[in-house]
């Protein structure tokens, strides 16, 4: 079990390991999530037998800021940007028109692709270090309870794992069409608040 925090050395022992398209554990706001360089197709079959997850259902990332959307949206419309602008860094998860060439692991129905700013500011960090977006799905076999410490993030398979304590109880993100207004996961935003404000 290759556990580490999160200091300078822990976290350029992460970024070799993502070089290498391996995968990596980290705290988010309310659980342990997974990261592998999204544009690895290495890295994104490693992260998919480790979870045991279905390849159908893509992975959604995160990134440091909305810089790190540009290789993986094509465009973002009016509607998008308001709630990126209201609601990020935060538990919201925004679907958008994803870019050409992307893995399938990461684009789903109708073309989109999910990403969100966390509120965590460690899975930030490690964003802005890597320089780019990364895959942010739970840390635990599918279908399983989520990982909400290091020790229960660090599955078979996963190269190393940022220590970010015991976090506490929280609800995953929530998923959100803002074109359309459709919330498609329910999650730490609460749905009336998305839906007054994208009523405004």
């Amino acid at each position: 079990m290759n556990i580490v925090p999160p200091d300078e050395e822990g976290f350029a022992r992460a970024l070799d390991a993502l070089a290498c398209d391996e995968v990596v554990a980290y705290p988010t706001e309310a659980v342990y999530g997974l990261a592998v360089n999204p544009l690895s197709d290495k890295g994104l079959a490693t992260l998919f037998s480790i979870k045991e997850r279905d390849p159908h259902i893509p992975v959604l990332l995160i990134v440091a800021d909305d810089t790190q959307l540009r290789p993986f949206v094509s465009s973002i419309d009016g509607k998008t940007r308001a709630f990126m602008k209201r609601f990020w860094p935060g538990p919201l998860s925004l679907l958008f028109k994803a870019g050409e060439g992307l893995p399938k692991a990461l684009v789903g129905d109708g073309g989109h692709i999910c990403l969100r700013c966390p509120g965590s500011s460690l899975a930030r960090l490690l964003c802005a270090q890597w320089g780019g977006a990364l895959t942010s799905t739970s840390a635990n076999l599918s279908g399983q309870p989520p990982a909400r410490t290091a020790e229960s993030a660090s599955l078979p398979g996963v190269a190393l794992t940022l220590d970010g304590g015991v976090l506490e109880p929280g609800a995953p993100s929530t998923v959100f069409d803002a074109v359309t207004g459709r919330i498609l996961r329910p999650g730490a935003v609460a749905d009336t608040l998305l839906l007054d404000f994208w009523n405004e």
